[in-house]
């Protein structure tokens, strides 16, 4: 499961190979497995913005997790059963998810953030027997619990998970798991046997639930090791901005580095603050870190952090989307460390990446492929294209890191590969080294006057500007050009959005791009439709704009 040594990324892949037991259960890996022989070394630390964190050993995870799991059970949750958690970071969400694991049910992870529709169609979709939140989870869920047939209990954190006024059904988290021995509990699951639901991300269309099963886990342990350059070194330390709910928090952090013995710090801060991301990075000694792109583009707005915060980094990866050369070159520049970028999605994760370490590293691509993986650009017929040539990134089966299929949908399931190739959706290229760069989804490709532009490189051209903060490029249907690239922008604090700026960045795009690329149309925006993960929801902006031309015709 571990990466052999070597001082290529080509010679370890050469040597690499999977080691899935027939038999694997990711909730006894992350914490009996540890407990046994390690039992007071500290797997999870929680920031305390008042005062000194909170810490919490294997033992005390083990521990916790059986007596959780026990009471899950004494409320009718049987292998196979869904079990939602809709939770912020924190020792309650990891214990409730190793305990699902156990009981050899299925987590399904829900945002906080989500709205009382998103967490309706999860819910239903899922079928989810029981929900572990918060009372503000509790709270979104009241007006719609008549429908959600399938929910027989939520379960609840805090003082006033008794209160039951409201929600008669409702349990308290504290209750359940001191009612219980912590005596070992464990389903003997099969690496095959489904663990875990993630629903996708929804920026193409109707969220769908990737069901992965317990190997998931031993399929990220590579491509973490390699962005993360080694991980586990003396030291290491993790932490993220992102959501435990989503693929890239779970099991680009949270699991693996509890299955690592990697000490995880989490925070219960729900809206990216960046001075606030300093400062626990600092706080917290943390030494790795997965920032997403666009929580990097904020953390650009700081001006001379390190003045003010004393890091002790040693790697930073990132994904979700294309992290860009102006980042790229900012964190060089201005943290002194190069961020790993890599690739993956709900479906099949962290396949691709860089490693500094390796000197396998370059500005505006993703990286190469990580050992383990297979990985090519094809086209539409499921034939490799040749080096240079853009198609569609494609991940070749079978892989431990790929889903099982999709929740009861197996069309959509079916639909998802060709041949042995699992089409990911996104356009992008392979160069002549073994790079790949990433440009955009199917659906976010821009054609203008015969040019097919991803929507990537025009934005990490405009967050390059000193003006902007974040922006978004997207197709406007045009009678001349198919489409025209407009622009989404969101300014600096204290700039003057005006047809001035408007022209100096056309003139920015211009000049470093190309002339068929730069933005014809510019639209200052307060702020970017953003899923719970931090990508851009293109999908609203370009139904806006062929509104737009839609009306302007009429």
């Amino acid at each position: 499961m571990l990466l052999p040594a070597g001082r290529t990324l080509e010679d370890i892949a050469s040597r690499f190979s999977w080691d899935v037991p027939e038999f694997f259960n990711i909730g006894g890996a992350v914490s009996d497995a540890w407990a046994a022989r390690e039992p007071e070394r500290i797997c999870l630390e929680h920031f305390n913005p008042d005062g000194e964190p909170a810490r919490l050993s294997y033992d005390g995870l083990a521990r916790r997790s059986n007596a959780f799991a026990r009471g899950l059970r004494s409320l009718g949750v049987k292998p196979g059963d869904r079990v939602a958690l809709m939770l912020p970071q924190g020792f309650e969400t990891a214990i409730a998810h190793v305990a699902i694991y156990k009981l050899g049910a299925i987590a399904v992870p829900l945002a906080l953030l989500f709205g009382v529709e998103a967490v309706e169609h999860r819910l239903t979709a899922s079928g989810a027997k029981a929900l572990v939140t918060t009372a503000t989870g509790r709270g979104k869920i009241v007006a719609i619990r008549e429908r959600l047939t399938a929910l027989e209990t939520v379960i609840v954190t805090g003082d006033d998970s008794a209160d039951s006024d409201e929600f008669g059904d409702a349990v308290s988290y504290d209750e359940l798991e001191n009612g219980h021995s912590d005596a070992p509990i464990a389903v003997a699951t099969r690496a095959d046997d489904p663990a875990l639901m993630i629903f996708t991300s929804g920026t193409t269309g109707p969220p769908k639930g990737a069901l992965h099963g317990h190997r998931v886990l031993i399929g990220h342990v590579p491509g973490v090791q390699t962005h993360h350059e080694f991980m586990p070194q003396p030291g290491d330390k993790l932490w993220t901005p992102a959501d435990w709910a989503w693929a890239g928090g779970l099991l680009n952090v949270l699991l693996p580095g509890l299955l690592l013995g990697v000490p995880v710090v989490s925070s219960k801060a729900q809206k990216f603050d960046p001075d606030l991301a300093y400062r626990i990075m600092a706080e917290m000694k943390v030494r790795n870190a997965f920032i997403p792109p666009t929580a990097l583009r904020i953390m650009r707005t700081v001006a001379d952090p390190l003045s003010r915060h004393q890091l002790d980094l040693r790697t930073v990866g990132s994904g979700g989307e294309a992290l860009g050369r102006e980042t790229y070159e900012w964190a060089q520049r201005v943290l002194g460390l190069t961020i790993n970028e890599f690739y993956g999605q709900t479906e099949c994760n962290l396949v691709l990446s860089s490693c500094a370490k390796l000197g396998v590293s370059r500005g505006g691509a993703i990286g190469k492929p990580v050992p383990g993986h297979q990985v090519a650009v094809i086209d539409d017929g499921g034939n490799v294209v040749p080096d240079g040539t853009s198609g569609q990134i494609a991940v070749k089966r079978p892989d431990p890191v790929m889903f099982l299929g999709y929740w009861r949908n197996e069309a959509a399931t079916e639909a998802k590969f060709i041949g042995d190739w699992m089409l990911t959706g996104d356009q992008g290229v392979r160069d002549a080294d073994g790079y790949f760069s990433f440009f955009g989804r199917d659906d976010d490709v821009i054609t203008s006057s015969g040019y097919r532009i991803g929507p990537g490189e025009i934005e990490d051209c405009l967050t390059g500007h000193p003006a902007v903060v974040l922006a978004a490029a997207v197709g406007k249907p045009d009678t001349t050009r198919t489409e025209i690239v407009k622009a989404y922008v969101v300014v600096a604090p204290g700039i003057k959005a005006d047809a001035e700026l408007a022209e100096s960045v056309r003139d920015w795009v211009k000049t470093r791009l190309s002339a068929h690329e730069y933005p014809r149309e510019i639209e200052f925006v307060d702020s970017l439709p953003l899923t719970t993960t931090g990508k851009v929801i293109r999908r609203l902006l370009r139904d806006q704009a062929i509104a737009e031309a839609k009306a302007s015709r009429t």
